[in-house]
């Protein structure tokens, strides 16, 4: 399936996260330790804010993202206090730079690792529950954006977990309703660019990984010598698919069914139920 990081705090080249880490995202595109498959090179991509604000920038490509010059480019001259990354390793749908993740919306960014179970069977069904003034901002050919225009259409910009929610809910029926026994594998994060929500859940209940980075006070006082702790605020904080090193303490694991949002101020962690649509 996929990789992917969400990144939240003080500003930062994009390469201090995506290159630099022991078992960085781009070194878990060749040799993923908790994916399904150990290589992600089906396509990779970018999507960051400014410290502007405004809408999100994207870079998006088909090839692995070990190797892409472009990328290693951006990576090291984009500064960004919130930024998105994912390697795709392709469920079925074609590689094409449409299918490739972070999905754009406006100001929301979405990327996914999971699948729909049967998505062949289930698409049309879907799709025609996507808002129709939504619906020609379909590019691509993916259940992961198939789920994001759903989530749009279910109210994300008014109540982003129960916009999933209800997005989960309504796979699962349809899917059910096919004789698709487990329908939903998902791990997902989406941003507005302020808050960042982070789902982990399956219609099995045996979810795909996903980690959160320890409160940045706390790393600090395990390990005062390291330089970048000092550098950053305590609001910052990491969501991703697989740890990117082995800091004793800086990881913990995303309990099965919930989901967390990292905000300013508190973060928090709630379960995650699908709902009716």
């Amino acid at each position: 399936m996929c990789r992917w990081l969400a990144y939240s705090g003080t500003p930062l080249l994009i390469d201090t996260i995506l290159y630099k880490p022991a078992h960085s995202l781009i070194d878990q595109s060749l040799h993923s330790k908790l994916g399904v498959e150990t290589t992600n090179g089906d396509g990779f991509g970018v999507g960051w804010y400014t410290e502007d604000g405004g809408a999100p920038g994207v870079l998006r490509d088909v090839g692995p993202a070990w190797n892409n010059r472009n990328l290693r480019e951006i990576a090291d001259h984009v500064r960004s206090p919130l930024f998105f990354a994912h390697i795709r390793a392709s469920t079925g749908t074609a590689v094409q730079q449409t299918n490739c993740h972070p999905f754009r919306h406006g100001r929301w960014l979405w990327m996914h690792n999971g699948s729909i179970a049967d998505f062949h069977l289930i698409r049309r069904e879907l799709a025609l529950l996507v808002d129709p003034a939504l619906f020609n901002d379909i590019e691509g050919t993916t259940d992961s954006e198939m789920m994001f225009y759903l989530a749009v259409t279910f109210g994300l910009d008014q109540d982003p977990p129960g916009a999933v929610a209800r997005m989960a809910g309504v796979v699962e029926r349809i899917g059910r309703e096919h004789g698709v026994e487990f329908p939903l594998q998902m791990t997902v994060a989406v941003t507005n660019g302020e808050s960042v929500w982070a789902f982990r859940y399956s219609s099995k209940t045996e979810s795909r990984s996903l980690f959160y980075s320890s409160r940045v006070d706390t790393l600090r006082k395990l390990h005062p010598d390291m330089a970048f702790l000092q550098e950053v605020s305590d609001e910052t904080r990491l969501i991703v698919s697989e740890p990117l090193g082995d800091l004793p303490g800086a990881w913990n694991e995303v309990p099965e069914s919930s989901y967390g949002v990292v905000q300013p101020g508190a973060d928090e962690m709630f379960p995650f139920v699908p709902q009716a649509a």
